[in-house]
């Protein structure tokens, strides 16, 4: 099974606000997930984004491949740095 971090939309119409989410590929965008690993609200200035590093960091070893948006967000917090700083880590 294709498992992707993907952003899920929710908010009101012309006021997106995301969730991110582990979710099968091929389940639809707003659909079925697995679970939420936080959220991505582009509409405050600065755009808010709260990630629960822990559970991105443990999808992302089980083989999780995040999307690009997913992936841009998780550098600028950098989730993207733990991560391959724990998976060089492991290798030693």
């Amino acid at each position: 099974m294709a498992v992707k971090i993907r952003l899920n939309r929710m908010g009101a119409k012309k006021n997106p606000f995301y969730r991110i989410v582990v979710a099968d590929s091929r389940a639809p965008r707003d659909g079925r997930f697995i679970e939420i690993l936080g959220n991505y609200d582009p509409s405050k200035q600065p755009a808010v984004v709260q990630v629960d590093e822990e559970k991105v960091i443990d999808w992302m070893s089980k083989g999780a491949q995040p999307t690009d948006t997913v992936k841009a967000l998780l550098r600028k917090q950098g989730v993207m740095a733990k991560f391959a700083e724990a998976k060089k880590a492991k290798k030693n």
